[in-house]
């Protein structure tokens, strides 16, 4: 069932726990759009999967997933046939888990940006490093927010608290994020997969139909807030095609502060 995926491994353990750990560590795990597309269709596999009754997944080397390939990001600024591509991909990657009815748990063992914080975020049980560095950096790029920041930032942080780290892009620890609430706990990082381990056995052995069930009935708060998450991703694509997200990603290759077009006297 997971012969063809390039960019992410799987290891079954017992209790039906399928580790699944995404491995591209010479990049710090960062999605291209090879990665991008295996992180969308991969929870429909769980799903699919009667081996599996809970994945746990985890980065490979010291990242979790550092955001966006920056040259996938090239290539889809004012692309329109790559950004309607990547528009119904970010709905699959948001939806997909949402909908899979095994419970997912993230073990962020690092730094956590783009569709890594994604899954990050919306896994039913988040277990961050104490030191891992969580965010949307969409705004600092020049584009909108989209992915899943408006769908579950607010329910996990409150809304001054998304609006904040949203508007501003600024990173989160995984310690504050637990202060915060946008993960079930933050833990030394050599502690943070053998946890995430240990509650998967717990939901593995636990009752499969109570606890689907359980998790389907807390997702309808994130399914009523789907007409916000696909603005937000609707406008998200919108700013690709515009000149500031140029602006974006040259600064970042240069390494400087950006100075975009919108903002200039």
């Amino acid at each position: 069932m997971y012969e063809d995926y390039q960019q992410l491994t799987f290891e079954r353990r017992d209790h039906g726990v399928l580790l699944i750990t995404i491995n591209r560590p010479d990049k710090y795990n960062a999605a291209d759009e090879v990665l991008h597309g295996e992180l969308a269709r991969v929870w429909r596999d769980v799903g699919a999967d009667d081996a599996t009754r809970v994945a746990v997944i985890t980065g490979a080397g010291k990242a979790f997933s550092a955001g966006g390939d920056l040259a996938m990001v090239e290539r889809m600024a004012g692309n329109y046939d790559g950004v309607q591509h990547m528009l119904r991909e970010m709905s699959d990657l948001v939806y997909n888990i949402i909908d899979c009815d095994k419970p997912i748990i993230s073990a962020i063992n690092g730094v956590a940006v783009g569709a890594g914080v994604v899954v990050a975020l919306l896994a039913d049980v988040a277990i961050a490093a104490e030191d891992a560095k969580l965010g949307d950096g969409h705004v600092k790029l020049g584009v909108a927010a989209g992915d899943h920041a408006a769908i579950i930032w607010p329910l996990l942080a409150g809304m001054a608290k998304a609006r904040y780290y949203l508007l501003t892009g600024e990173m989160v620890t995984g310690a504050e994020a637990e202060r915060l609430g946008m993960v079930a706990k933050a833990l030394p990082r050599d502690q943070v997969l053998e946890e995430a381990l240990r509650v998967a056995d717990t939901l593995g052995t636990g009752s499969q139909q109570a606890i689907r069930l359980t998790k389907r009935s807390l997702n309808n708060w994130l399914r009523s807030a789907g007409p916000t998450f696909d603005q937000s991703a609707a406008y998200e694509m919108l700013t690709f095609l515009g000149p500031d997200v140029v602006e974006g990603y040259t600064a970042l290759r240069e390494k400087r502060a950006p100075r975009f077009p919108s903002a200039a006297d």
